[in-house]
C-alpha cells in the first residue's frame, strides 16, 4: 500500500498535471493581450512561426512558441492565408488562428473612373498610404478605368501594371467584336477616339451617337474640333478652369483637331469599357455637328444650318444664365 507520503505526492503530481493542462488550454482559449482592435499582414509564403513570431511582436499573442505549439495540436489542420486581416481586442489565440485561416481578409480597392487622364492615375496610386514605391506616369489610354483591390503593402507599380493588362485584355476582347466599315483601323485607333468620346460626353445614352459623329467626320476628311484635344496638351487632361483663348484654338501640335485632320497622335485620357464599345459599334447617323444643349448633353446636326440655330439657343441659354 502506498504510505501517506506517497499519496501526498501523487496528489501533488496529479494536481501539478491538472494545472499545466489546465494553463495549455487557458492559453489557447483565454482572453489575448491586444488592447484595441488592430490589422494582421500574413506575408506570402510565410512559415506558421514566423507568423507567430510577428503575432508576438504586434502584442496579439503572449508567447510566438506558445502559439505554434497550440495551433500545431489544436488548429485542425488548415492553412493560415496570406493578406490582411481585422484582429480583435483581447482575442484569444484560437480566434487569432481561425481569422488568419479564414478567407476573411481586408478587401482594399483604388478607383479609376472613367476619363481620369494618366497623370491623375499616377497621383492617385500615390495618394494611397497602404501601397509602396514610387510608380511613373503611365502612357495615356493605357489604364482601364475599375475598382482595383490591393493587398496592404503592395508596390504601386504592381498595382497599374494589373490595370494596364486590364486594358490590353478588354481592348483584344472588344476589338474581336467590332463592328463592319469602322473609321478607325487599329486598337490603338479604337483608344484614342474613345478617349475623346469619353471627354465629350457625361450621358451614357449619347456616347454611341457622339462616336458615330465624329466616325462620319473622320471618314469625310473633316476636322474634327474637339475642345478637349486643345485642353490636352495644356494640362494634360485635367480642368482647364477658364475659357479657351483664340491663340490655344490656333495652334499647331500632335492633339488640337481645330488645326488637323484625322486623330490625335495619342490618346487625351483614359476610356472606359463602354466609350470603347461605342467607337467600335457607332450609331448610324448622319449627324456631323453637336453643340451643347444646356441640360448636360447635346443637340446633333447633320447640316451647318442645323447647328447654327443649336449654337444660337445655346448661347441664348448662356445668356440668360449670365453667363455671357
Amino acid at each position: 500500500m502506498m504510505s501517506r507520503r506517497g499519496c501526498a505526492l501523487a496528489a501533488v503530481l496529479a494536481a501539478a498535471a491538472l494545472l499545466a493542462l489546465w494553463s495549455f488550454f487557458g492559453g489557447w482559449y483565454a482572453s489575448g493581450p491586444l488592447e484595441k482592435e488592430g490589422t494582421f499582414v500574413v506575408p506570402n509564403g510565410a512559415s506558421l512561426t514566423a507568423v507567430a513570431e510577428r503575432l508576438e511582436k504586434k502584442g496579439v499573442i503572449r508567447s510566438a512558441g506558445g502559439f505554434a505549439l497550440r495551433a500545431r495540436i489544436f488548429g485542425g489542420g488548415g492553412g493560415i492565408k496570406a493578406g490582411e486581416f481585422r484582429i480583435p481586442a483581447h482575442a484569444s489565440a484560437s480566434q487569432v488562428l481561425s481569422i488568419i485561416s479564414s478567407d476573411d481578409v481586408i478587401r482594399r480597392f483604388v478607383t479609376i473612373p472613367e476619363g481620369m487622364p494618366s497623370i491623375q492615375v499616377q497621383e492617385r496610386l500615390m495618394a494611397v498610404p497602404q501601397l509602396t514605391g514610387d510608380v511613373a506616369v503611365p502612357a495615356e489610354g493605357s489604364v482601364l478605368p475599375d475598382s482595383y483591390a490591393f493587398d496592404m503593402d503592395e508596390t504601386r507599380e504592381a498595382v497599374l501594371r494589373r490595370m494596364q493588362a486590364a486594358m490590353r485584355r478588354t481592348l483584344a476582347e472588344l476589338w474581336a467584336k467590332r463592328g463592319p466599315d469602322l473609321a478607325v483601323k487599329t486598337p490603338e485607333e479604337a483608344v484614342i477616339l474613345a478617349s475623346i468620346v469619353e471627354k465629350e460626353t457625361a450621358k451614357p445614352e449619347e456616347r454611341r451617337l457622339v462616336a458615330g459623329l465624329y466616325s462620319n467626320r473622320l471618314k469625310k476628311g473633316m476636322l474634327l474640333q474637339a475642345d478637349p484635344t486643345i485642353i490636352y496638351p495644356i494640362t494634360k487632361g485635367k480642368p482647364l478652369g477658364r475659357r479657351i483663348r483664340q491663340s490655344e484654338i490656333e495652334a499647331v501640335n500632335d492633339y488640337n483637331t481645330y488645326t488637323m485632320t484625322g486623330l490625335p497622335k495619342h490618346p487625351i485620357t483614359n476610356p472606359g469599357k463602354a466609350s470603347i464599345e461605342a467607337v467600335l459599334h457607332p450609331a448610324k447617323t448622319d449627324a456631323l455637328y453637336m453643340v451643347a444643349d444646356g441640360s448636360g448633353g447635346h443637340a446633333f446636326a447633320s447640316t451647318l444650318e442645323q447647328h447654327n440655330a443649336n449654337v444660337a439657343k445655346w448661347f441664348a441659354i448662356r445668356r440668360e444664365r449670365g453667363e455671357l
